[in-house]
């Protein structure tokens, strides 16, 4: 682990459940995501080049140009998983203060991504968490692909600072980083003063995350060397029960 940096506290694979209960998040390892998954981490780096075309963020309100992303939205029931035709992200701006109540209509994800089975059984995986949280139902999952770079010197993961989603799960991969320092994992209680803060340095290290028990957000990243680029790649994954967001 690089020097500097806290370390994430990685629950083990069969303490998920309980920890997310009793904390409203928990961080797997990316071997225990390997083993949570049944496949191996070589199947999900195959996800990870699609990181390297993501389309300009063109809606960011204060005017930087250091996030590119792309989105997909499923149905998911009885470990069914239907993509729905593409359709704009939006927020209410009790959740999202600095982008909620824009129509966002972002790239759509490549369709050879969605096929993988590392990634169908990524998405039946955290339905199931979600079962375990509110019940077996029908999910409205949406999925982000993000990468923020150091090309203006600085990069926000977070502009809208920390927040809440919307939802009921929160789920956020980091697929990779590169020539970066910051970048920090926080997260705190919704309703109270526990925190913890600790940053994810391998690739398919997860967070999991009870939306309405807590609130999250990544600090800036900047580069470590001028000179060369630096970037921060992650997946954002969503449940929420009853519809999406703006339905």
């Amino acid at each position: 682990m690089t020097t500097g940096l806290f370390d994430p506290p990685f629950a083990p694979v069969d303490r998920l459940a309980p920890a997310l209960r009793q904390d409203g998040y928990a961080v797997l390892s990316p071997q225990g995501v390997a083993e949570w998954l049944g496949h191996p981490l070589a199947e999900l780096a195959q996800l990870e080049a699609d990181w390297n075309h993501l389309p300009l963020d063109e809606y960011l309100k204060d005017g930087g140009r250091y996030r590119t992303r792309r989105h997909a939205c499923f149905t998911v029931e009885n470990a069914q998983i239907e993509q729905v035709p593409h359709r704009a992200h939006w927020q209410p701006v009790e959740y999202n203060a600095l982008h909620g109540g824009m129509q966002r209509w972002f790239a759509p994800m490549e369709s050879g991504t969605l096929v993988q089975p590392a990634w169908q059984a990524l998405i039946r995986a955290l339905v199931g968490v979600a079962d375990g949280l509110r019940g077996t139902q029908r999910w409205f999952v949406e999925a982000h692909q993000f990468r923020i770079d150091t090309a203006e010197g600085i990069g926000r993961p977070t502009p809208e600072g920390a927040h809440r989603d919307g939802v009921d799960l929160v789920a956020v991969a980091l697929v990779g980083r590169h020539n970066i320092k910051g970048g920090e994992t926080r997260v705190f209680e919704a309703a109270g003063r526990r925190g913890e803060r600790f940053t994810m340095t391998e690739p398919w290290t997860l967070l999991l995350a009870d939306d309405a028990r807590v609130i999250h957000e990544s600090t800036p990243i900047q580069p470590l060397v001028d000179s060369q680029p630096g970037w921060r790649d992650t997946l954002v994954v969503t449940c929420r029960a009853g519809s999406f967001q703006g339905d």
